[in-house]
């Protein structure tokens, strides 16, 4: 089975999410993972964490589980993500919602890659504090964890407080779906040991091979077996090096698809296609 699946920015200019799910999975990608912001502050104070000019597909992103829950319903077999959720956008009983949610209709297909957000403005129009956004992070997924897996969970937290409450669907995976850190910093490690399942990193922006040695130690520290742990990397459509990551261990490779028309798409999805044949 093909490790290759694509990432991108679901627009409303862009081809949609049907199409290009249906067009992954005729070809062979192991799945389709889209990108979230709620919107982009226009003051644009915050620079990109890549640098440079933001480009506007940042804000015209389509909700990743509307757009996810309607791929699920077009595909059989496609994993489908977030690369990334912000969690940190979203409210804890309702984001696990819609998780579940998506889980369920895609028979437990669904991927979650997740972070805190580097545009502070952004988070700031969501009440988040940008200096407290990776405690907001941790026990939102705690919480939501809670609700995946009780019957009456509630939570008490700092952040997040909620007696007993009753919510459905259930994910149809036990526990929920694997929760994947999207960062690479030096704080990265010991959160994805507490409450994470594994590590997305972006290939060149982070260091793969000394990044994974750190997870190793943080596992080892939090008493935690590495058996379940999985990552998944976003690297260049270069055939050597996306068969060094699958070598190094990666799960899956993610290659960015740009946020463009039917037309230009398609033709780059041949591409990748015929890189995927050659990685194997």
């Amino acid at each position: 089975m093909s490790r290759i699946a694509v990432i991108t920015f679901s627009t409303d200019y862009s081809i949609q999410p049907v199409p290009l799910a249906c067009a992954l999975e005729e070809r062979g990608f192991e799945g389709l993972f889209l990108a979230e912001h709620t919107h982009i502050p226009a003051s644009r104070e915050s620079e990109s964490y890549l640098g440079g000019k933001l480009p506007q597909e940042y804000w015209h992103t389509h909700d990743p589980f509307v757009a996810l829950g309607a791929a699920a319903a077009a595909t059989n077999r496609l994993t489908l993500g977030t690369a990334i959720c912000l969690v940190t956008e979203h409210d804890p009983i309702t984001l696990a919602k819609s998780i579940a949610s998506v889980d369920l209709i895609s028979n437990g297909r669904l991927v979650l890659g997740i972070g805190a957000g580097w545009n502070a403005e952004e988070l700031a129009n969501h009440g988040v504090p940008f200096e407290d956004r990776w405690k907001i992070t941790r026990e939102r997924v705690l919480a939501m964890r809670e609700i995946w897996t009780q019957d009456e969970p509630e939570y008490h937290g700092e952040y997040v407080d909620f007696a007993p409450i009753w919510s459905w669907p259930k994910p149809v995976q036990p526990g929920g779906p694997k929760i994947l850190l999207g960062a690479g910093s030096k704080w990265s490690y010991n959160r994805i040991a507490d409450y994470c399942d594994g590590w997305m990193p972006i290939d060149v922006h982070d260091d793969i091979e000394g990044g994974l040695a750190e997870i190793r130690a943080a596992y080892d520290r939090a008493g935690r077996s590495l058996d379940s742990f999985s990552w998944t990397v976003a690297t260049v459509p270069d055939e050597a090096r996306i068969a060094q990551l699958i070598e190094l261990g990666a799960e899956r490779v993610l290659l960015q698809m740009p946020s463009a028309p039917t037309e230009k798409v398609l033709p780059l999805l041949d591409q990748y296609a015929e890189l995927m044949r050659k990685v194997g």
